[in-house]
């Protein structure tokens, strides 16, 4: 039910977060994996499996990689911006950097810097005049934004080295 303000005017409720896969989240120990390392996109790959398709972006610090799955859109976004192509319509990502330019905010860095139940976790650092927020994004996203802004992305020694691709 509405919220009725001092003015008359009327707030909507904000409903409960949709968190469709449980509260594992909410009980996830803070990871340790160590100091940041600075890595690149080396590129956007598919591997077919029982018909499945999954996609996969591969990062690496020059001597290790790390692959991440990612959704086709995702894949899409990265793989434009690795060919430098544009297209004549913003993508989503384009539209989230659109907005953010509009309103005097800036990307300044991804961090990858977790990993909990099969899944990495990244961070956007996002500054606005001299103020800095951290926002928690899925990989895949922060990777297709750090792109677009041409900000670093970093990632976790250890979620380096805990792979062997």
């Amino acid at each position: 039910m509405p919220e009725e303000n001092e003015d008359g005017s009327e707030d909507l409720e904000t409903p409960p977060a949709f968190f469709p896969y449980g509260d594992e989240t909410a009980d996830r120990p803070p990871g340790d994996y160590g100091s940041l390392v600075q890595v690149m996109v080396e590129g956007v790959f598919a591997a077919e499996n029982n018909g499945q398709i999954s996609r996969f972006v591969l990062l690496t610090d020059g001597e290790r990689r790390l692959p991440i799955s990612i959704g086709p859109f995702e894949a899409q976004a990265i793989q434009l911006m690795l060919e430098g192509e544009r297209l004549d319509r913003p993508l989503t990502h384009d539209l989230i950097r659109n907005i953010m330019e509009r309103v005097d905010t800036r990307l300044t860095k991804v961090t990858i810097d977790d990993y909990w139940n099969a899944v990495y976790y990244a961070k956007l650092t996002i500054k606005r005049k001299t103020e800095e927020y951290d926002v928690d994004a899925r990989p895949s996203d922060a990777i297709a934004l750090a792109m677009r802004f041409e900000a670093s992305i970093f990632v976790a020694d250890a979620l380096l080295d805990g792979n062997d691709f």
